[in-house]
């Protein structure tokens, strides 16, 4: 992308209004807050503490807008008293100019290290050192610099204060996170219906999980609904997977496949409801309609095998999820460190194959079949297993639908039969949030973390540190007065990324422009006095945080009339402010952009490097799926769900990579745009394979299979070495992973694993060539050699 390119986004970018759904009540409560602080400052202290302490207030509501799990009051505290000790500080120093400038410099440094622990802690350290070069200019001695950073606490403590009487939404944005994970999931069984292999992004399974982590105090006063239905969530995505992919049994169209379609409409609407149900705290509206298509008496015999065991894990899997959304408490919800899939059970206490009884008028239909061992009085024995759900399974894909003699089923997935008696149940492990002063270390551990001299928020903070400096001796050399707003405008909008730091740029500008038009054109209009000044900053305030989300163009026109005014309460005259401010804006701007430009942290050339650590993440994963098939009945099997886990969180930093780099006019350096989708296509096609055999983990009583242990151990191995070969800019070969598959072949082995170990090789394959971007050799007969990774057969390729 071209520089004038990239310049007309990222401005388009920064002036855009954004529709978001709006929080009055959170607005009127925050503006409440300010107006209560700048009252009381004006009774006790006059109108230059008024001025000082409502920045503390301010701050402190913004800090509660924050994306944020953390408890609402702490941080409101933590920006009210951070701001008031950088201002105390500061005040200290800036009698001598050298010294200050040395603390600016530090402090900015320190907020821009402070990326590392997060965006929030992040946003409200570099908003803090901006607020500092307004705040430290209005006292007039150390005594009245100390009387303003207490008012500053006060302020922190007023806005906590009101969170915890007069709350809004209690526990919303946790609920909001569980719902949108559900109703991810229900867009995407909707999406399968249409397209069975369709793709689907974690994000919001992420984002639920993050949410569930909550303190101790938070973990007492949690509502039952958001107790287990995440956990229950990440299980039903394979299953809606493994049900509509044509590979695992269900052909592409015909009566099957419209069964599916009707199973997976039913499962979306559902889910909806359950999402609805959750987000709005209110009981859970099943449709019947959905409820009768589980009911439906011949599914049985049109569904057989691995998609009938799908169908009655999905059956049973959004019963729980009804029931959880319905406040219900999950008291067998699978702890973190499970394993998705609980190796085809669908109620397990701790996901170790240890089942629980389930009320039978609950079910969604999956007791009242035609094939329920309770109602057709008929047995199957257990045969060799032919699938990966049929591992521990009361039905194989050769026994379904078909009536046999032998013992009774004891699968608790399997079309509702008899289950097993109960066993003690333990109760799920609470993902736990540290306090807020146990977060202190983690934080600098973070930052320590990323001191290094290739880091980007090292860089970030160096460049926000030099151009703080910069423009604070440009600011007050230059004959304006009012020298502090050029840094304070280069802290607010620089970011550790591109495309951030250009928008805000722009925003800040055109933002700056129309508030300050607006506020000089009311003050010339009315000349206000103090209380009326006070009363028109509020009401900028309050307007701000209602349009918060909507974008920065609408959030620094607020700010900067709320500016105007305050500082007109405080005794100055708009004359005095609005030049140069506009001015000093437009300086403090342009330098946090050309310092960007100078000394960049280009995503671009690190695609590569987000790529291997995408694949190292990806093959333990794929791995250990493998090896749970291996040797099922050990108890300290590989962790499934970790590896997941771990998987997951690189394929988001993959993503932000490339959303980042899309914006950056930058060319690219040995990855192409186009290697960098086919390579991310097929390592979603690596995690998809690897889901749709993780949807019928084995049971610790199934029969092992000794080749895929080999298997694993080879895939583990190569994508360490394909990981290390994708950063030195090779190809990634796969001879050990082919050689482990060829040795494969010559065993009597369940022959579902090892297709899926031969699709495996296939998208590993499909990786290298992506990353191939070498033009190859020419044959005599004009055209291109098979390459050596290529696929041996076309079948093959044909079963993609």
């Amino acid at each position: 992308m071209s520089w004038r390119r990239a310049l007309k986004d990222t401005a388009r970018s920064g002036i855009a209004v954004e529709k978001k759904r709006l929080e009055p009540l959170i607005a009127v409560r925050g503006a409440a807050g300010l107006a209560i602080v700048i009252a009381l400052s004006l009774w006790l202290f006059g109108p230059a503490a008024a001025a000082s302490s409502a920045f503390g207030a301010f701050q402190a509501a913004i800090a509660t807008f924050q994306r944020s799990w953390r408890p609402r009051p702490e941080l409101a505290i933590a920006s009210g008293t951070s701001l008031a000790v950088s201002t105390f500080l500061g005040y200290l120093t800036i009698s001598k100019e050298p010294l200050f400038l040395a603390l600016l410099v530090v402090w900015t440094f320190a907020a821009g290290m402070s990326w590392a622990a997060g965006p929030t802690i992040g946003l409200i350290a570099s908003s803090n050192v901006a607020i500092m070069l307004v705040t430290v200019t209005l006292p007039t001695s150390v005594a009245q610099a100390a009387g303003h950073a207490a008012m500053m606490i006060v302020g922190g403590l007023v806005q906590a204060a009101l969170i915890v009487l007069f709350p809004v939404r209690r526990w919303g944005a946790h609920r909001d996170a569980l719902a949108d994970a559900l109703a991810a999931e229900a867009d995407y069984a909707r999406r399968l219906r249409h397209d069975p292999v369709a793709s689907f992004d974690p994000q919001p399974l992420m984002e639920a999980r993050n949410a569930a982590a909550v303190t101790p105090r938070q973990a007492r006063r949690r509502p039952a609904e958001l107790h287990g239905a995440r956990g229950i969530a990440e299980r039903i995505r394979p299953v809606l997977a493994s049900l509509a992919d044509p590979a695992m049994g269900v052909p592409a169209e015909g009566h099957a496949r419209d069964r599916v379609r009707e199973l997976l409409a039913s499962a979306a609407a559902l889910l909806d409801a359950a999402a609805h149900a959750i987000r709005h705290g209110e009981p859970v509206a099943a449709p019947p309609a959905a409820l009768a298509t589980f009911r439906t008496p011949d599914t049985g015999s049109i569904l057989t095998g691995a998609p009938y065991r799908a169908m009655t894990r999905l059956n049973t899997l959004l019963q729980d999820v009804v029931e959880t959304a319905g406040g219900t408490p999950q008291e067998d919800t699978p702890h973190e460190g499970a394993p998705s899939g609980a190796r085809g059970t669908a109620h397990s206490a701790e996901n170790d194959g240890r089942s629980t009884p389930r009320p039978a008028s609950t079910d969604l239909g999956a007791r009242g079949t035609a094939h329920s061992a309770e109602n057709d009085g008929r047995s199957t024995p257990r045969p060799a297993p032919t699938d990966p759900g049929a591992r521990g399974t009361a039905h194989s894909a050769e026994n379904d639908g078909r009536s046999t003699s032998g013992r009774a089923p004891t699968d608790p997935g399997a079309r509702g039969t008899a289950r097993p008696a109960p066993t003690t149940r333990t109760r799920p492990t609470t993902r736990t949030r540290p306090t807020f002063l146990a977060l202190i270390p983690k934080a600098l551990k973070a930052m320590r973390g990323e001191l290094h001299r290739g880091s980007p928020i090292t860089r970030h903070a160096t460049r926000v540190s030099a151009v703080a400096a910069t423009g604070y001796i440009l600011g007050t050399w230059l004959p304006l007065g009012h020298g502090y707003w050029a840094p304070l405008t280069s802290v607010m909008v620089m970011r550790p990324d591109f495309s951030q730091t250009y928008s805000r740029a722009v925003a800040r500008l055109a933002g700056t422009v129309i508030g300050v038009a607006v506020a000089t054109g009311v003050v010339q209009a009315a000349t206000p006095g103090t209380l009326q000044s006070g009363t028109l900053a509020v009401a900028s305030a309050a307007l701000m945080y209602l349009l918060m989300r909507t974008g920065q163009f609408a959030t620094q026109a607020c700010i900067a009339a709320y500016v105007v005014f305050l500082l007109g309460m405080g005794g100055e005259e708009w004359t005095q402010t609005v030049p140069e401010r506009v001015l000093l804006t437009l300086m403090g701007g342009l330098l946090a952009m050309l310092a960007y430009a100078v000394y960049p942290a280009w995503e671009t050339p690190r695609l590569r490097t987000r790529l291997a650590d995408w694949l190292a993440a990806q093959g333990p994963y794929v791995a250990a799926v493998f090896g749970s098939y291996a040797d099922p009945s050990v108890r300290d099997a590989p962790d499934v769900r970790g590896a997941l886990l771990t998987a997951r969180t690189a394929r988001a930093a993959w993503h932000a990579a490339v959303a980042r780099a899309t914006a950056e006019p930058v060319r690219h350096r040995g990855l192409s745009r186009t290697a960098a989708d086919d390579a991310e296509d097929a390592l979603a096609q690596l995690g998809r394979v690897a889901m749709l055999l993780e949807a019928h983990l084995p049971e610790r009583g199934a029969t092992p299979v000794p080749p895929a242990a080999r298997f694993a151990d080879a895939l583990r191995e190569s994508t360490h070495k394909g990981a290390k070969a994708i950063r030195e800019r090779r190809v990634p070969t796969w001879d050990a992973v082919r050689e482990a598959l060829d040795a494969w072949e010559t065993e009597d082995t369940d022959q579902v694993v090892r297709n899926t170990a031969t699709l495996v090789l296939d998208t590993l394959t499909e990786l290298s060539e992506a990353l191939d971007t070498a033009v190859p050799p020419m044959t005599l007969d004009g055209t291109a050699p098979e390459k050596p990774d290529g696929p041996r057969d076309p079948k093959d390729s044909a079963t993609r």
